[in-house]
């Protein structure tokens, strides 16, 4: 049996630069809470940072720069570890992956930061398996997952006119009362918002993958999960377009001048949701391939 590698010191993810706002050349500035009550840490890593929030012990947002005409395809290597740099109470380690269905699923794609120098390639595909990167996600890989996977992908192909470079936030969808196991609320949705440039200005995207359970009574099924400390039933994933604006809202997070730049056109649905609500999936696109992603003219 390999003996698992020891956990690493503070010092040795020293020097980390993380995320640069400025990547782009127009600035696009790490997503923060709104709201001043909420509290993240930020956590640098190799072409990536991961904003904490200790309360869920998980990660509120992570924000990548991906170079594209640099990117190296490192075959997967890696060991899920805590950052050392914050207490272990504050992240969700491995017992909550522990016999159960749930995937550790990375939030920074392992491949993203991947690029550049060689140390750098190396720094990033390890920086990327710390458990502050990572959210439970069904294990099941039906099609919605397939094409989540695949979004970065798909955009980066369609970025040729801009060096193939692209800034990737993504993040789970925090709500209060999501269902709570092993001593960890998990999350029911995850978005994403892609920055890039499009004829020399700033563009944007965003995203959201759903896997909320399709049953008929699904919070009571929920509740009761709950309430037993089982894992909560998820369902199929569901991957939507969304308006930027909705992301900012379902997140609580400020996006900077990505709102202001989305490239999807007027919702099917173009009345806001009432004070308070969420938006959904009825002002949602829902895709069933990446080809029906809309990268045209905004409002």
């Amino acid at each position: 049996m390999a003996t698992p590698s020891p956990e690493p010191a503070p010092e040795q993810l020293d020097g980390r630069a993380g995320y640069d706002p400025a990547f782009l050349g127009p600035v696009v500035p790490l997503p923060l809470p709104v709201d001043p009550g909420i509290a993240v840490v930020a956590l640098p890593y190799t072409h990536f940072t991961v904003l904490l929030r200790p309360d869920r012990r998980l990660a509120a947002a992570t924000a990548v720069a991906i170079d594209g005409a640099l990117l190296v395809d490192l075959h997967r290597e890696g060991e899920w570890r805590l950052d050392p740099r914050v207490p272990k109470a504050q992240q969700a380690g491995k017992e909550l992956y522990a016999d159960n269905d749930f995937d550790r699923g990375h939030l920074v794609r392992r491949l993203d930061p991947v690029w550049g120098a060689d140390a750098d390639v190396r720094s990033a595909n390890a920086d990327t398996f710390h458990f502050t990167n990572a959210a439970p996600q069904h294990s099941a890989f039906n099609q919605g997952k397939r094409l989540w996977a695949g979004l970065e992908d798909y955009l980066l192909a369609n970025a040729a006119q801009s060096d193939r470079r692209l800034v990737v936030l993504t993040g789970p969808v925090l709500r209060p009362d999501d269902p709570r196991y092993r001593g960890v609320q998990i999350p029911l949705a995850f978005w994403k918002v892609t920055g890039f440039l499009q004829d020399g200005a700033l563009a944007s995207t965003a995203y959201v993958l759903d896997q909320s359970p399709d049953l008929p009574d699904a919070a009571a099924a929920l509740a009761a999960a709950e309430a037993a400390d089982q894992p909560p039933p998820l369902g199929a994933y569901r991957t939507f377009q969304v308006p930027v604006h909705d992301v900012a809202q379902i997140s609580g997070l400020d996006l900077g001048p990505l709102p202001a730049v989305d490239r999807l056109p007027t919702p099917p649905v173009p009345a806001p949701p009432a004070p308070g609500a969420e938006p959904g999936p009825e002002r949602w696109r829902e895709l069933q391939r990446h080809e029906d992603i809309v990268l045209g003219a905004g409002r």
